[in-house]
């Protein structure tokens, strides 16, 4: 398992757009990858988990994923979220 904590950064936080550039992001991976926000956790390879978060700006998020290439895609979010997509 590897887990990254980041906070949003952007004006607008995680909504549609980038949830959708999100959930591409994470698909590209086999491991599986979850969102958590406070205790809530969300599959990160489903817009309308990733949405049901409500992440505004400075929002705390964990980024986890869990499988054979977990440290890439959490590397590869973080750094999509943290460009602000």
């Amino acid at each position: 398992m590897t887990e990254k904590a980041i906070q949003i950064n952007s004006d607008t936080g995680i909504h549609a757009r980038p949830a959708m550039m999100l959930v591409k992001e994470a698909m590209k991976y086999t491991c599986e990858v979850f969102l958590i926000k406070d205790s809530i956790q969300a599959n990160g390879k489903s817009i309308m988990s990733v949405l049901s978060l409500a992440i505004t700006k400075g929002t705390k998020l964990t980024i986890r994923a869990e499988g054979e290439d977990e440290a890439e895609a959490v590397e590869s979010i973080a750094r999509l979220i943290q460009t602000e997509f």
